[in-house]
Protein backbone atom coordinates (compact mmCIF):
# COMPACT_ATOMS: atom_id res chain seq x y z
CA UNK A 1 0.00 0.00 0.00
CA UNK A 2 1.65 3.27 -1.08
CA UNK A 3 1.88 5.66 1.89
CA UNK A 4 3.16 9.22 2.11
CA UNK A 5 3.81 11.55 5.06
CA UNK A 6 3.12 15.27 4.56
CA UNK A 7 5.69 16.64 7.01
CA UNK A 8 4.36 19.55 9.09
CA UNK A 9 1.17 19.52 7.04
CA UNK A 10 -2.21 17.96 7.80
CA UNK A 11 -4.29 16.39 5.04
CA UNK A 12 -7.60 17.94 4.02
CA UNK A 13 -8.27 16.76 0.48
CA UNK A 14 -7.01 14.16 -1.96
CA UNK A 15 -7.77 13.62 -5.66
CA UNK A 16 -6.58 11.22 -8.31
CA UNK A 17 -5.55 12.64 -11.66
CA UNK A 18 -8.26 12.20 -14.30
CA UNK A 19 -5.56 11.42 -16.90
CA UNK A 20 -2.68 9.59 -15.19
CA UNK A 21 -3.62 6.45 -13.24
CA UNK A 22 -0.54 6.78 -11.03
CA UNK A 23 -0.75 10.44 -10.02
CA UNK A 24 -2.32 11.90 -6.88
CA UNK A 25 -2.86 15.46 -5.66
CA UNK A 26 -3.12 16.34 -1.95
CA UNK A 27 -4.35 19.57 -0.34
CA UNK A 28 -2.89 20.16 3.12
CA UNK A 29 -2.67 22.79 5.83
CA UNK A 30 -0.24 23.78 8.53
CA UNK A 31 -1.37 23.62 12.17
CA UNK A 32 -4.45 21.53 11.35
CA UNK A 33 -5.85 24.33 9.20
CA UNK A 34 -6.34 26.64 12.18
CA UNK A 35 -3.43 28.89 11.17
CA UNK A 36 -0.44 28.97 8.88
CA UNK A 37 0.15 28.08 5.24
CA UNK A 38 -0.97 25.36 2.84
CA UNK A 39 0.75 22.97 0.45
CA UNK A 40 -0.47 21.23 -2.69
CA UNK A 41 1.47 17.99 -3.20
CA UNK A 42 1.87 16.31 -6.59
CA UNK A 43 2.67 12.63 -5.98
CA UNK A 44 3.32 9.66 -8.25
CA UNK A 45 2.94 6.08 -7.08
CA UNK A 46 2.95 2.46 -8.17
CA UNK A 47 0.78 -0.40 -6.95
CA UNK A 48 3.98 -2.45 -6.62
CA UNK A 49 5.79 0.04 -4.40
CA UNK A 50 4.95 1.20 -0.87
CA UNK A 51 6.49 4.62 -1.43
CA UNK A 52 5.28 7.69 -3.26
CA UNK A 53 7.53 9.82 -5.43
CA UNK A 54 7.10 13.49 -4.63
CA UNK A 55 7.00 15.32 -7.96
CA UNK A 56 6.31 18.87 -6.80
CA UNK A 57 5.06 21.04 -3.95
CA UNK A 58 3.08 24.22 -4.54
CA UNK A 59 2.76 26.55 -1.55
CA UNK A 60 0.04 29.01 -0.61
CA UNK A 61 -0.04 31.56 2.22
CA UNK A 62 -3.15 30.06 3.84
CA UNK A 63 -4.34 26.53 4.52
CA UNK A 64 -5.67 24.49 1.59
CA UNK A 65 -8.98 22.73 2.29
CA UNK A 66 -9.93 20.99 -0.95
CA UNK A 67 -8.87 20.57 -4.57
CA UNK A 68 -10.06 19.23 -7.92
CA UNK A 69 -8.26 18.24 -11.11
CA UNK A 70 -9.51 19.20 -14.53
CA UNK A 71 -11.26 16.66 -16.75
CA UNK A 72 -10.15 18.54 -19.87
CA UNK A 73 -6.51 19.42 -19.18
CA UNK A 74 -4.14 17.02 -17.37
CA UNK A 75 -2.01 19.93 -16.18
CA UNK A 76 -4.67 21.93 -14.33
CA UNK A 77 -5.60 21.63 -10.64
CA UNK A 78 -7.65 24.10 -8.59
CA UNK A 79 -7.36 24.35 -4.81
CA UNK A 80 -9.36 26.35 -2.25
CA UNK A 81 -8.19 27.93 0.96
CA UNK A 82 -8.89 29.60 4.26
CA UNK A 83 -8.37 33.12 2.91
CA UNK A 84 -11.46 32.87 0.69
CA UNK A 85 -9.60 32.30 -2.58
CA UNK A 86 -9.40 29.62 -5.25
CA UNK A 87 -6.03 28.99 -6.93
CA UNK A 88 -5.47 27.48 -10.39
CA UNK A 89 -2.13 25.64 -10.67
CA UNK A 90 -0.50 24.55 -13.92
CA UNK A 91 1.47 21.29 -13.73
CA UNK A 92 3.45 22.23 -16.83
CA UNK A 93 5.75 24.06 -14.42
CA UNK A 94 6.62 20.87 -12.50
CA UNK A 95 10.18 20.77 -13.86
CA UNK A 96 10.68 24.52 -13.61
CA UNK A 97 12.33 25.74 -10.40
CA UNK A 98 11.99 29.46 -11.08
CA UNK A 99 10.01 31.50 -8.51
CA UNK A 100 7.23 32.28 -10.98
CA UNK A 101 6.63 28.58 -11.66
CA UNK A 102 5.55 28.12 -8.05
CA UNK A 103 2.77 30.69 -8.25
CA UNK A 104 -0.83 29.95 -9.26
CA UNK A 105 -1.72 30.79 -12.84
CA UNK A 106 -5.01 32.34 -11.74
CA UNK A 107 -6.54 33.42 -8.40
CA UNK A 108 -10.29 33.73 -7.87
CA UNK A 109 -11.23 35.96 -4.94
CA UNK A 110 -14.83 36.75 -4.07
CA UNK A 111 -15.69 34.66 -1.00
CA UNK A 112 -15.52 36.57 2.28
CA UNK A 113 -14.53 33.59 4.44
CA UNK A 114 -12.97 30.13 4.16
CA UNK A 115 -13.70 28.15 0.99
CA UNK A 116 -14.26 24.54 1.98
CA UNK A 117 -15.09 22.61 -1.18
CA UNK A 118 -14.57 22.69 -4.93
CA UNK A 119 -16.16 20.71 -7.76
CA UNK A 120 -15.65 20.78 -11.53
CA UNK A 121 -18.18 19.98 -14.25
CA UNK A 122 -16.69 19.29 -17.69
CA UNK A 123 -19.34 17.61 -19.80
CA UNK A 124 -20.77 18.49 -23.18
CA UNK A 125 -19.82 22.12 -23.81
CA UNK A 126 -20.04 23.04 -20.11
CA UNK A 127 -16.94 23.95 -18.12
CA UNK A 128 -17.94 25.18 -14.66
CA UNK A 129 -16.44 25.09 -11.20
CA UNK A 130 -18.44 25.30 -7.99
CA UNK A 131 -17.13 26.58 -4.65
CA UNK A 132 -18.79 26.53 -1.24
CA UNK A 133 -17.83 28.73 1.66
CA UNK A 134 -18.15 29.58 5.31
CA UNK A 135 -19.61 32.92 4.13
CA UNK A 136 -22.88 30.92 3.59
CA UNK A 137 -22.64 31.15 -0.20
CA UNK A 138 -21.98 28.92 -3.20
CA UNK A 139 -20.39 30.38 -6.33
CA UNK A 140 -20.40 29.21 -9.94
CA UNK A 141 -17.34 30.06 -12.03
CA UNK A 142 -16.00 29.71 -15.53
CA UNK A 143 -12.36 28.82 -14.76
CA UNK A 144 -11.19 31.06 -17.62
CA UNK A 145 -12.39 34.16 -15.75
CA UNK A 146 -11.74 35.48 -12.25
CA UNK A 147 -15.25 36.89 -11.77
CA UNK A 148 -17.94 34.41 -10.75
CA UNK A 149 -20.95 33.75 -12.96
CA UNK A 150 -23.47 33.42 -10.14
CA UNK A 151 -23.80 33.36 -6.34
CA UNK A 152 -26.33 31.16 -4.53
CA UNK A 153 -27.51 32.19 -1.07
CA UNK A 154 -29.89 29.63 0.37
CA UNK A 155 -28.23 28.32 3.51
CA UNK A 156 -28.31 29.98 6.92
CA UNK A 157 -24.96 28.59 8.12
CA UNK A 158 -21.58 27.44 6.77
CA UNK A 159 -21.83 25.63 3.41
CA UNK A 160 -19.49 22.66 3.67
CA UNK A 161 -19.96 20.99 0.30
CA UNK A 162 -21.51 21.58 -3.13
CA UNK A 163 -21.39 18.93 -5.86
CA UNK A 164 -22.60 18.87 -9.46
CA UNK A 165 -24.90 16.06 -10.57
CA UNK A 166 -22.98 13.88 -13.04
CA UNK A 167 -26.21 12.86 -14.79
CA UNK A 168 -28.66 15.79 -14.58
CA UNK A 169 -27.56 18.84 -16.59
CA UNK A 170 -27.17 22.18 -14.77
CA UNK A 171 -27.95 20.70 -11.36
CA UNK A 172 -26.00 20.60 -8.10
CA UNK A 173 -26.53 19.67 -4.46
CA UNK A 174 -25.30 21.56 -1.40
CA UNK A 175 -25.12 20.78 2.33
CA UNK A 176 -24.55 22.99 5.30
CA UNK A 177 -24.13 23.38 9.03
CA UNK A 178 -27.83 24.28 9.05
CA UNK A 179 -28.65 20.57 8.56
CA UNK A 180 -30.17 21.05 5.10
CA UNK A 181 -29.61 19.33 1.78
CA UNK A 182 -30.57 21.58 -1.11
CA UNK A 183 -30.86 20.86 -4.84
CA UNK A 184 -30.23 23.73 -7.26
CA UNK A 185 -30.56 24.57 -10.93
CA UNK A 186 -27.58 26.70 -11.93
CA UNK A 187 -29.85 29.15 -13.76
CA UNK A 188 -31.97 29.94 -10.69
CA UNK A 189 -29.90 31.57 -7.96
CA UNK A 190 -32.90 32.77 -5.97
CA UNK A 191 -34.40 29.48 -4.84
CA UNK A 192 -33.35 25.82 -4.77
CA UNK A 193 -35.39 23.20 -6.61
CA UNK A 194 -35.75 21.23 -3.39
CA UNK A 195 -34.77 21.67 0.25
CA UNK A 196 -34.74 19.03 2.97
CA UNK A 197 -33.73 18.98 6.63
CA UNK A 198 -31.60 15.87 6.22
CA UNK A 199 -29.84 15.70 9.61
CA UNK A 200 -30.15 17.17 13.08
CA UNK A 201 -26.41 17.87 13.06
CA UNK A 202 -24.21 19.70 10.60
CA UNK A 203 -24.11 18.13 7.14
CA UNK A 204 -20.47 17.95 6.09
CA UNK A 205 -20.58 16.07 2.79
CA UNK A 206 -22.82 15.03 -0.08
CA UNK A 207 -22.42 13.08 -3.29
CA UNK A 208 -24.45 11.81 -6.24
CA UNK A 209 -24.78 8.23 -7.40
CA UNK A 210 -22.88 7.81 -10.66
CA UNK A 211 -25.46 5.41 -12.19
CA UNK A 212 -28.91 6.57 -10.99
CA UNK A 213 -29.64 10.27 -11.39
CA UNK A 214 -32.24 10.23 -8.62
CA UNK A 215 -29.98 8.97 -5.82
CA UNK A 216 -27.69 11.06 -3.64
CA UNK A 217 -26.36 10.77 -0.10
CA UNK A 218 -25.25 12.96 2.80
CA UNK A 219 -22.78 12.54 5.67
CA UNK A 220 -23.19 14.40 8.94
CA UNK A 221 -21.67 15.33 12.27
CA UNK A 222 -24.31 13.04 13.83
CA UNK A 223 -22.32 10.05 12.51
CA UNK A 224 -24.97 9.07 9.96
CA UNK A 225 -24.95 8.60 6.19
CA UNK A 226 -28.38 9.01 4.63
CA UNK A 227 -29.41 8.28 1.07
CA UNK A 228 -32.25 10.00 -0.77
CA UNK A 229 -34.28 9.29 -3.89
CA UNK A 230 -35.37 12.60 -5.38
CA UNK A 231 -38.66 11.04 -6.48
CA UNK A 232 -39.49 10.47 -2.78
CA UNK A 233 -37.37 13.22 -1.29
CA UNK A 234 -38.90 13.54 2.16
CA UNK A 235 -37.84 10.16 3.58
CA UNK A 236 -34.35 8.59 3.47
CA UNK A 237 -34.12 5.50 1.24
CA UNK A 238 -31.30 4.21 3.47
CA UNK A 239 -29.50 5.15 6.67
CA UNK A 240 -26.02 3.96 7.63
CA UNK A 241 -24.30 4.41 10.97
CA UNK A 242 -21.32 5.92 9.25
CA UNK A 243 -18.98 6.79 12.09
CA UNK A 244 -18.65 6.87 15.86
CA UNK A 245 -18.15 10.61 15.46
CA UNK A 246 -18.68 12.93 12.48
CA UNK A 247 -18.72 11.62 8.91
CA UNK A 248 -16.31 13.99 7.19
CA UNK A 249 -16.60 12.89 3.56
CA UNK A 250 -18.57 10.38 1.48
CA UNK A 251 -18.19 9.38 -2.15
CA UNK A 252 -20.08 6.99 -4.42
CA UNK A 253 -18.02 4.48 -6.36
CA UNK A 254 -17.53 5.33 -10.06
CA UNK A 255 -17.92 1.60 -10.85
CA UNK A 256 -20.77 0.29 -8.64
CA UNK A 257 -24.24 1.79 -8.16
CA UNK A 258 -24.63 1.07 -4.44
CA UNK A 259 -21.03 1.22 -3.14
CA UNK A 260 -20.02 4.20 -0.99
CA UNK A 261 -16.76 5.05 0.79
CA UNK A 262 -16.60 7.30 3.85
CA UNK A 263 -14.01 8.81 6.17
CA UNK A 264 -14.68 10.29 9.57
CA UNK A 265 -13.43 11.71 12.80
CA UNK A 266 -13.12 8.25 14.37
CA UNK A 267 -10.07 7.71 12.07
CA UNK A 268 -11.75 4.93 10.05
CA UNK A 269 -12.29 4.62 6.32
CA UNK A 270 -15.39 2.53 5.63
CA UNK A 271 -16.84 0.78 2.60
CA UNK A 272 -20.62 0.36 2.27
CA UNK A 273 -23.11 -1.29 -0.05
CA UNK A 274 -26.55 0.08 0.77
CA UNK A 275 -28.29 -2.56 -1.36
CA UNK A 276 -26.78 -5.37 0.72
CA UNK A 277 -26.60 -4.26 4.35
CA UNK A 278 -26.70 -1.26 6.67
CA UNK A 279 -23.41 -2.40 8.21
CA UNK A 280 -20.04 -1.49 6.68
CA UNK A 281 -18.53 -4.10 4.39
CA UNK A 282 -15.15 -3.08 5.76
CA UNK A 283 -13.78 -0.67 8.38
CA UNK A 284 -10.14 0.28 7.86
CA UNK A 285 -8.21 2.20 10.52
CA UNK A 286 -5.60 3.97 8.43
CA UNK A 287 -5.24 7.03 10.62
CA UNK A 288 -4.48 8.10 14.18
CA UNK A 289 -6.25 11.45 13.79
CA UNK A 290 -9.32 12.70 11.92
CA UNK A 291 -9.86 11.22 8.46
CA UNK A 292 -10.55 14.11 6.09
CA UNK A 293 -9.96 13.44 2.39
CA UNK A 294 -11.21 10.62 0.18
CA UNK A 295 -11.29 9.83 -3.54
CA UNK A 296 -12.03 6.87 -5.79
CA UNK A 297 -9.80 6.40 -8.81
CA UNK A 298 -11.74 6.55 -12.06
CA UNK A 299 -8.93 4.80 -13.93
CA UNK A 300 -8.34 1.78 -11.65
CA UNK A 301 -11.35 -0.17 -10.45
CA UNK A 302 -11.89 -0.16 -6.66
CA UNK A 303 -8.77 1.88 -5.90
CA UNK A 304 -9.15 4.47 -3.13
CA UNK A 305 -7.04 7.23 -1.62
CA UNK A 306 -7.50 8.83 1.78
CA UNK A 307 -5.71 11.40 3.92
CA UNK A 308 -6.02 12.75 7.43
CA UNK A 309 -4.84 15.10 10.12
CA UNK A 310 -2.09 12.62 11.06
CA UNK A 311 -0.28 13.72 7.86
CA UNK A 312 -0.64 10.29 6.25
CA UNK A 313 -1.82 9.69 2.67
CA UNK A 314 -2.74 6.16 1.54
CA UNK A 315 -3.64 4.53 -1.77
CA UNK A 316 -5.21 1.09 -1.44
CA UNK A 317 -7.73 -1.49 -2.63
CA UNK A 318 -10.36 -2.41 0.01
CA UNK A 319 -10.24 -6.17 0.56
CA UNK A 320 -14.05 -6.39 0.59
CA UNK A 321 -14.12 -5.36 -3.08
CA UNK A 322 -11.54 -7.85 -4.31
CA UNK A 323 -12.86 -10.17 -7.01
Amino acid sequence: MPTYFTTNRHGYGVRFSRFSADRLFVASSQYFGLAGAGTLYVLDFSDDDDNFKEVKQFHWSDGLFDLISSEKDPNIVISVSGDGTLQLWNMESINDDSPLSNLPQMIYKEHKKEVYSIDWLSVRSDNYILSSSWDLSIKLWDPNFTTSLCTYNGHSKIVYNAVFSPLIPNTFASVSADGYLKIWNVFNKDKPIASLKSHDGEVLSCDWCKFDQNILATGSSDGLIRGYDMRHFGVPMFELKGCDFAVRKIQFSPFELSTIASVGYDCYTRIWDFNRTNEPLESIKHHTDFGYGLDWSRLKRNQLADCGWDSLVHVFYPSCLET
